[in-house]
């Protein structure tokens, strides 16, 4: 399993008309805690792109528990649970304190600078590898 915390600040434009945070507003959250987890797992999202590979949504699930508002400190864990192999699925929890706000799932698939499907590069796949097999 691989898991990071990533911690953001809600801005006033992420808020709708109520003071209450857009719903929409939670899905670059997530992309912020997807590119520091595979930071911190030692491939930045970056390098990928680099090597040419990309890691487009193919799906998405968001629940909301509890609204956040305006300056709110919001720390979202990103998950990696188990070992991917073509496809990528993360479980995310965003947390205000000890209080529950959202949770979410992402799944993910690898594709090249054409845009068509492709296998990871041996750097993704060596670095699961270490990760998953202790």
């Amino acid at each position: 399993m691989i898991e990071s915390k990533s911690t953001i600040r809600v801005r006033y434009a992420e808020t709708d008309m109520m003071g209450v945070v857009y719903h929409g507003s939670y899905l670059p959250w997530l992309e912020v805690a997807r590119t520091d987890m595979f930071r911190h797992a030692g491939l930045s999202y970056f390098e990928l792109e680099q090597k040419g590979y990309q890691l487009p949504v193919l799906s998405l699930d968001v629940k909301y528990h509890r609204p956040a508002v305006y300056d709110d400190e919001i720390e979202i864990t990103a998950v990696l649970k188990e070992r991917p192999l073509l496809r990528i699925h993360l479980d995310y929890e965003l947390r205000r304190g000890n209080e529950l706000i959202a949770t979410a799932s992402t799944e993910h698939a690898f594709i090249n600078r054409a845009g068509n499907p492709s296998r990871p590069p041996a750097e993704f796949t060596d670095l699961m590898t270490r990760h998953f097999s202790s």
